[in-house]
């Protein structure tokens, strides 16, 4: 697994990342480690999760209107 090194930060932004940790009952290489991790999302993933929501759907039968239109009919009332 790869690690990352961060130099020059301010004793002030460690100290808050600190207080985080502890807060969460957690080390301060853990609370970094999530911040980093729900900071860079896996997309790829998300596609995936979109694109197999969208196949269950249209093999359910059931049909959506397109949200556009309904938008456009509502500005114009």
């Amino acid at each position: 697994m790869a690690q990352v090194l961060i130099r020059e930060l301010s004793d002030q932004i460690v100290k808050r990342l600190k207080n985080r940790a502890k807060e969460h009952g957690r080390s301060l290489q853990a609370e970094v480690k999530i911040i980093l991790e729900e900071a860079v999302p896996d997309y790829e993933q998300a596609r995936k999760r979109i694109h197999t929501l969208r196949n269950k759907l249209k093999r359910s039968g059931k049909t959506f209107s397109d949200s556009a239109d309904l938008i456009r009919e509502d500005r114009d009332r």
